[in-house]
């Protein structure tokens, strides 16, 4: 679990909450019904309209990959890439067959699987990295809703606002209750801006975050089947692998190898 996100949304609800009641607010005064119909239904409606229904029903994945990501650790990978490589070398490329471990990354499984079918090298990187292509487009579909959801919502907050100033004006003929109605229709726009700033838009880029650790540890991964297929010392491997790595892991990992 993703305990960095869900304690940033807890503490940006919280502050609003701490906020209002320092302010000597009501916490029952910023709930309408008509304003998060408002935004909520407009979010939905813009989301419709930019992405087909096949991609919009996979937001609840893309929200659950978000709380709950799969985190590979990359000097565990360069050195169970080692592993493998020195395996290969002492007893053949055909010997990693049955090497694949139950909880191996699925792409480290597909590219021995490959490299032990005797695929050619430009074939196997071919293959591999149409796989990381596809594993990003879905990445920016999932990271292209959030940012729509981001942006949309203050829009309909405004658009709420607007709706309520124009209801409250056409009721003019109280005075007495222009402040209320000016109150209720500032709501809308307060849930838009929350929406977006202090979730949506943060999320996305949380997403964007994990995309590009995953991109990192694929690109691991092919570097280093890539390098075992051509049968390159495991020494050599490691050396060209820990560039990924920081420099704590780095020598780690050089120890590992020594």
């Amino acid at each position: 679990m993703d305990l960095a996100t869900l304690l940033g949304l807890t503490l940006a609800l919280t502050m609003i909450g701490v906020s209002v009641v320092l302010s000597g607010g009501s916490p029952n005064a910023f709930y309408d019904s008509a304003a998060i119909t408002t935004v909520c239904g407009g979010m939905l409606a813009a989301l419709l309209i930019c992405f087909p229904i096949s991609t919009v029903a996979r937001l609840p994945a893309v929200l659950y990959r978000l709380l709950f990501p799969q985190v590979t650790d990359t000097s565990s990978l360069v050195q169970r890439l080692v592993r493998l490589a020195e395996i290969a070398r002492r007893d053949g490329l055909l010997a990693l067959e049955h090497r694949a471990e139950e909880g191996e990354h699925p792409f480290v499984r597909l590219g021995v699987e490959l490299a032990v079918d005797g695929t050619r090298p430009e074939m196997l990187e071919e293959v591999l990295r149409s796989e990381i292509d596809s594993m990003a487009r879905r990445h920016r579909e999932g990271k292209g809703m959030l940012d729509q959801l981001g942006r949309s919502a203050p829009a309909f907050g405004l658009i709420g606002t607007l709706l309520g100033l124009i209801v409250m004006l056409g009721n003019i003929s109280d005075p007495s209750s222009i402040a209320g109605g000016m109150a209720v229709a500032l709501i809308t726009t307060l849930y838009g801006a929350v929406l977006s700033t202090a979730s949506l838009l943060p999320m996305a880029e949380k997403l964007a975050f994990y995309s590009r650790q995953e991109m990192l540890t694929r690109e691991i991964i092919v570097r280093g089947i890539l390098a075992i297929q051509a049968g390159e010392h495991p020494r050599l491997i490691a050396q060209r692998l820990k560039v990924y790595l920081p420099p704590a892991a780095r020598a780690q990992l050089e120890r590992g190898t020594a």
